[in-house]
């Protein structure tokens, strides 16, 4: 091709082809950036096992099968991208528009309408600037229709999707875990807005005569003293509430962890999953368990129908009744010969939780980074401090399997059980025994997290812990009641997100634990797709 015809080229495709603005805050930059975010956390847990598979000969010809199902669910209009989508740049789009009709009104105001113009369009100009509403009412308005169409989208693909699956999958609704996620946000979101005094804007000075300036430079002093009054009242306050935070976290994670062995449908699949496999639990522990506090196994009494759960289980228990340590270690240090070692059997879990935590917070700390600014790892100080702050995390979840373990440990073998002899292990290894015991110590880990990770943390176990309580009509994903709750608390919660974002983005000091909580979530989602 000639050099004419390249620049006959490139001016067609200059005229076909729209111009990206430079505004970054302009409803297409917000729909790119949003579409292009979703969909990495959507479709990344999902092709880490299909890639995985290529590797193998005898799966490459399912991988292929599942890669194709994959793309097809996660890039159609109603995957989880494109709704996300519709609900943040739809809501960007229609502020736009309500502005540009409102700027052109004001333009217009006191011109008649002439003949042969938009009298119509004119007309509701005139309508939208007559209405009494402030710019944070107009933005928490549009949010409501974007975020109305984003959650309709993605409840209609989750529910296509989960018809060629599982038929178990439909047991709980597809969506309630992201709305649990949103209320929670919104809420944190909400209390802030009450915690933090609110920063005000620099104003711009114009040309102003001696006395004025004078005025306006004594002015702007003082904004800046409350400024930094502001500051360091707020930092008082974060610290306060980085305390409630750790509590918070502890009062969640206790009652996931009693629910994981007791009542594991309250809980997501994925999670129940992910659980097991940092746990190396034998299955038969949860299921005795489950029967002893179901009154159906019992030291002292016996069972017909399920005498024959623990069969194969050699007692080692050096004079204390109750399950074998055997079984509950699991046989995590059968290979160092220490099977009846309740020490080392929290300090072994310990540490191969270390190495399997490792891989987990390694993207949760620098795939946002690498999302966002990636060129800031390329500062040696920077590429260290979220190094640390890996290894940081990664201890805090190994020490919470250690202390989980070494808790029951304590409660049914080392202390408890020592001291109290009279006491039936019917109790100790009842649900009020030595699996809450170990599900109360394991919170004590979230002290290792620095003071913004434990908030992260807390909002993070928040929505499973709150998914427990719910009731099951509304946890299921049946009936037109549930149905009208769950997308009208999506809604609302989407809507105070995206409204505070714009308007009171010093609400949302741990806006960035949103990103990072779908980061957790990879985990998770990778053990469900295997």
């Amino acid at each position: 091709m000639s050099v004419h015809g390249v620049q006959r080229c490139r001016a067609w495709l200059a005229r076909v082809l729209p111009t990206l603005p430079d505004d970054p805050s302009h409803p297409t930059q917000v729909a790119l950036r949003t579409y292009a975010l979703a969909l990495s956390f959507s479709l990344g847990p999902a092709l880490l096992p299909i890639v995985t598979s290529f590797a193998s000969k005898k799966k490459q010809r399912t991988a292929w099968v599942k890669l194709g199902k994959t793309l097809k669910r996660e890039l159609r209009y109603d995957g989880f991208a494109s709704a996300l989508t519709v609900s943040v740049g739809g809501a960007a789009a229609l502020r736009h528009l309500w502005t540009n009709a409102v700027d052109a009104e004001e333009g217009i105001m006191g011109v008649e309408p002439q003949a042969g113009s938009h009298g119509l369009l004119d007309g509701l100009r005139r309508w939208l600037h007559s209405l009494p509403l402030t710019p944070v009412q107009v933005t928490f308005i549009v949010n409501l229709f974007a975020s109305s169409a984003g959650i309709f989208l993605l409840q209609k693909g989750l529910e296509r999707s989960s018809k060629t699956s599982a038929k178990d999958a439909t047991r709980h609704s597809p969506t309630l875990d992201l709305t649990l996620l949103l209320v929670v946000r919104s809420l944190d979101s909400f209390i802030q807005s009450l915690i933090l005094r609110r920063v005000r804007p620099r104003n711009h000075i114009h040309s102003l005569s001696p006395s004025e300036n004078e005025e306006e430079h004594i002015r702007m002093i003082r904004e800046k003293l409350d400024r930094e009054e502001a500051k360091q009242v707020n930092e008082k306050r974060q610290k306060m509430t980085q305390k409630v935070d750790a509590f918070l976290f502890w009062i969640c994670s206790s009652r996931i962890m009693w629910c994981f062995f007791y009542e594991p449908y309250r809980l997501p699949r994925s999670y129940v999953k992910w659980i097991n496999a940092l746990a190396s639990l034998d299955e038969r522990v949860p299921e005795a368990l489950r029967q002893i506090r179901a009154k159906k196994w019992s030291y002292i009494h016996g069972s017909q129908n399920h005498a024959d759960l623990l069969h194969n289980c050699v007692p080692s228990r050096h004079g204390v009744g109750g399950l074998p340590c055997d079984l509950i270690h699991g046989g995590v240090e059968k290979r160092f010969c220490l099977e009846a070692n309740c020490h080392a059997n929290a300090a072994l879990r310990g540490f191969k939780a270390f190495g399997q935590s490792l891989l987990i917070y390694f993207p949760v700390h620098f795939i946002p980074i690498l999302l966002t600014r990636p060129r800031t790892l390329i500062r040696p100080g920077r590429f260290l401090s979220t190094t640390l702050g890996t290894l940081r995390s990664t201890a805090f979840l190994a020490s919470f399997v250690a202390l989980h373990w070494y808790g029951v440990c304590l409660a049914r073998t080392v202390v408890l059980a020592r001291i109290f002899p009279f006491v039936s292990h019917d109790f100790w290894d009842g649900p009020h025994g030595a699996m809450l015991a170990g599900s109360l110590a394991c919170g004590a880990s979230i002290w290792i997290e620095n003071g913004r990770r434990r908030g992260e943390m807390a909002l993070y176990v928040l929505p499973r812990a709150l998914r427990t309580i719910l009731p099951g009509w509304l946890a299921r994903n049946q009936g037109w009641k549930s149905r009208a709750v769950e997308r009208i608390a999506f809604i609302l919660s989407m809507s105070t997100l995206l409204t505070a974002a714009i308007h009171r983005p010093d609400s949302l000091p741990r806006i960035i634990s949103m990103g990072t909580g779908l980061c957790n979530e990879w985990p998770e989602r990778w053990v469900l797709e295997t």
